[in-house]
C-alpha cells in the first residue's frame, strides 16, 4: 500500500523530507494489528512519525508491505519506494528497525546503494543507524544480527517439522476433509493440532467410496462433488473456491485419508483420524493404475476398447485408426502399433472396430458363470478357506491357550498381593510383563482374523461379479464397458485369426480357469480351486 502526500500550493515546502517504509510478514498481523515479530503497522508508522519529527522532516509518501517476507527484496511497495527516491528528493527513508528492510546481506547492500546514490539517508526509529562511521558500523551488525535471526528460524522451523513429524504429527497443511486448528492445553500453552472437518470430510468419504465402486470416472467424479458442495479451505492468501483437477488427483492419491503423514519423501503413521478405510484407498489406487495403464482419457475418437487390446502377433497395442477409401469414406480399425510405428516387424491385419466389439463380448460370454455354478465356486472358495484355517488351528489353539494362561498368571499375581504375598512394585512388574505378552498374542489373532476373513470376503465378491456378466456387459454403456475391461483385465489379446484371449486381473484370474480364446468353454472347478486359493490367498493380505 502506496501513500503520497502530495503539497498544496499554499504549502510551505520543508528543507527536509522523508519517505517511510513498514511490513509486518503475515496478513494476520496486517489485519489483526498481531505482535508475532514485535510491531504491528500501526505501531510502525507512529513510531516512524515521531522519528521524522525529531529530524524536522515531512513525510511525503508512505510504503507498506503487509504479508510479505524480508528473504526476498522483491516486495511491491519496497519496489515503489525504490523508484520513487530515484524521481522524487528525498532526504531521509524512515524504517522502524533495519530488518523490516531486509533479512539478508546481499539484499541490504543492494537496498542500501540505491538510497546512496538518490541522496537518501536511511534512518532507523528504534537503532542508531546514520552515515557515521558507528552508524554505518551498527547498520552492518544489525544487518547480519537480521541475516542469522532468518537462518536460524529457518532451520529451527524445519527441525520443528521434523520432530512433529517424527511423533506422528501434521508438519504441514493437513488435506481437504482436516482443518488445522489451534488448541490450548490444561496450562494454557497453545498447541496446533489436526481436526476433521465436519463440512468437507463426509465428501470426501463419499468421492473414495464412488470411485471405489469402479463406475464414475474422475472427471465425472470431481464434477459431482462440487456440484454437491466441495470447495478448499480459505487461506489468509487465497480464499475458498472450487478444487482444482490435480488437486482432485492428489487427494485420491494421498495416505494421508488412511492415517500415513508423508513429509520429504518419508512415511509415518499419523496421530490424525482416518477418514477412508484402507480396503477402499487400495482399491482406489488400483483403479486409477488400471486406468493409467489403459489410457483412461478423453480423446477425438474415443472407444470404449481403447487401451485394452493388444496384438496377438507381438504383444503391442492396438490402435485406433480411420482409414479412408478411394471414395473418401472412413472405416474404423484397431491396428497393431508395433507395425504403424514400425517399431516391430509384425504382419498383423487390421480388425474392423465391429469384429474387436464382438469378439470381446464373446470372453465375457465364455467367462461368465451362473447362478448354480456361483454356488458351487462359492462354496469350494469356503471350504478351501475353512481347510487352511483348520490347518492352521493348532497354532491359533496354541495362542488361545498362552493368552488363557498369561490372565490366569495375572488373577494369581494379583491375589497374591492383595493376601500380601507380594508388595506394589513387584505386582506392577509381573503386570506390566502379562500386559505386553497378551497385547501381542491379540495382535496375531486379530490378524490373523483379518487377514482370513478379508482375503475370503474379497474372493467371494469378485466371484460375484462374474455372474452373467456377459448380459451385463452387453446392455451397460460404453462408459460401463469401458471400466468392465479396466477392472477385470490385464488386457484382451486379438490373434492373427482374429481369436480373442483375456488376461484376466486379479483376483478374477484366482478364480476362473483362464480361457485361451473365445472359444473355450468353461473348465471343471474340481481340481483347482483349492489350489489357486492357496497360492494366491497370501495376495491379498496388504
Amino acid at each position: 500500500m502506496t501513500l503520497t502526500m502530495p503539497m498544496t500550493e499554499t504549502d510551505t515546502a520543508p528543507l527536509l523530507t522523508a519517505v517511510t517504509y513498514q511490513r509486518v510478514s503475515t496478513k494476520e498481523q496486517a489485519s489483526k494489528g498481531g505482535r508475532d515479530e514485535g510491531f504491528s503497522i500501526p505501531a510502525q508508522r507512529q513510531a516512524n512519525a515521531r522519528k521524522a519529527g525529531d529530524l524536522g522532516a515531512r513525510i511525503v509518501a508512505e510504503f507498506v508491505d503487509a504479508g510479505e517476507s524480508a528473504r526476498s527484496a522483491d516486495r511491491p511497495d519496497l519496489q515503489r519506494m525504490l523508484d520513487y527516491i530515484a524521481t522524487h528528493q528525498v532526504t531521509y527513508c524512515i524504517v522502524h528497525k533495519v530488518d523490516r528492510l531486509a533479512r539478508n546481506r546481499l539484499d541490504d547492500v543492494e537496498i542500501h546503494r540505491r538510497l546512496v546514490e538518490a541522496g537518501v539517508t536511511l534512518v532507523s526509529a528504534t537503532e542508531n543507524i546514520d552515515e557515521t562511521p558507528s552508524g554505518m558500523l551498527l547498520h552492518g551488525i544489525m544487518s547480519s544480527i537480521a541475516e542469522f535471526y532468518s537462518k536460524n528460524l529457518a532451520t529451527e522451523v524445519t527441525k520443528g517439522l521434523t520432530q512433529k513429524f517424527e511423533t506422528g504429527g501434521t508438519p504441514m497443511r493437513a488435506p481437504i476433509g482436516y482443518l488445522n486448528v489451534r488448541k490450548r492445553d490444561e496450562q494454557g500453552r497453545e498447541y496446533r493440532t489436526v481436526e476433521i472437518d465436519p463440512e468437507r470430510a463426509p465428501l470426501v468419504r463419499w468421492v473414495f467410496e464412488q470411485y471405489a465402486a469402479g463406475e464414475r470416472t474422475v472427471v465425472d467424479l470431481l464434477a459431482e462433488v462440487t456440484a454437491r458442495g466441495l470447495t478448499s479451505v480459505s487461506t489468509p492468501k487465497r480464499p475458498a473456491g472450487p478444487v482444482g483437477r490435480s488437486t482432485f488427483f492428489d487427494l485420491l492419491r494421498n495416505p494421508y485419508y488412511i492415517g500415513i503423514v508423508r513429509y520429504k519423501g518419508a512415511e509415518q503413521t499419523g496421530t490424525h483420524e482416518p477418514l477412508v478405510d484402507v480396503e477402499t484407498w487400495q482399491q482406489v489406487q488400483r483403479l486409477l493404475d488400471s486406468r493409467k495403464k489403459a489410457s483412461e482419457r478423453r480423446r477425438t475418437h474415443d472407444h470404449y476398447l481403447k487401451g485394452s487390446l493388444f496384438c496377438g502377433s507381438c504383444g503391442s497395442r492396438m490402435q485406433l485408426d480411420f482409414p479412408a477409401n478411394r471414395q473418401g469414406v472412413r472405416y474404423a480399425y484397431y491396428v497393431c502399433s508395433g507395425r504403424a510405428s514400425k517399431r516391430k516387424n509384425c504382419t498383423r491385419r487390421a480388425v474392423p472396430v465391429g469384429i474387436a466389439e464382438q469378439l470381446v463380448a464373446d470372453c465375457y460370454r465364455d467367462i461368465a458363470i451362473t447362478e448354480e455354478k456361483y454356488a458351487a465356486l462359492a462354496a469350494q472358495v469356503e471350504a478351501a478357506f475353512d481347510e487352511r484355517l483348520a490347518a492352521r488351528s493348532e497354532e491359533l489353539a496354541e495362542l488361545t491357550a498362552n493368552r488363557q494362561r498369561l490372565q490366569n498368571e495375572s488373577d494369581k499375581i494379583l491375589a497374591a498381593h492383595f493376601a500380601d504375598a507380594i508388595d506394589l512394585e513387584t505386582l506392577k512388574r509381573h503386570q506390566d510383563r502379562i500386559r505386553t505378552g497378551l497385547a501381542d498374542i491379540d495382535r496375531k489373532l486379530a490378524t490373523e482374523h483379518d487377514h482370513h476373513e478379508g482375503s475370503r470376503k474379497q474372493l467371494t465378491t469378485a466371484l460375484s461379479l462374474l455372474v452373467d456378466c456377459a448380459t451385463l456387459y452387453a446392455r451397460t454403456s460404453d462408459q460401463g464397458k469401458r471400466l468392465a475391461n479396466q477392472a477385470l483385465t490385464n488386457g484382451i489379446d486379438i490373434s492373427e485369426d482374429e481369436r480373442a484371449t483375456i488376461r484376466l486381473a486379479e483376483p478374477f484370474a484366482a478364480l476362473v480357469p483362464e480361457p485361451t480364446s473365445t472359444d473355450v468353454s468353461g473348465s471343471s472347478t474340481s481340481d483347482w480351486v483349492d489350489l489357486r486359493v492357496d497360492l494366491r490367498v497370501s495376495g491379498f493380505r496388504t
